[in-house]
């Protein structure tokens, strides 16, 4: 069954881009917000350097995060 969830880039100053996803579960959605991540901070993006990605679900909790700070591994709640 398909969920929605919300992927929120944030930065230095704040929210850097948003995004809403229909997908088949938990590990799909994580593959999508690190590949949005790793998009948004490429040298060549215009705009303010992205800092964090997070994943709320529809019911409006947290389930994933991960910033550039998390050193080899991934912070899950």
């Amino acid at each position: 069954m398909r969920e929605t969830f919300h992927i929120e880039i944030t930065g230095p100053d704040g929210l850097v881009q948003r995004a809403s996803v229909r997908v088949a579960g938990l590990e799909a959605v994580r593959e999508r917000a690190l590949r949005l991540f790793r998009r948004a901070r490429v040298p060549q993006r215009l705009g303010p350097a992205a800092e964090a990605v997070r994943v709320v679900d529809g019911a409006g909790r947290e389930v994933f995060a991960w910033s550039m700070w998390d050193e080899g591994g991934l912070r899950t709640r």
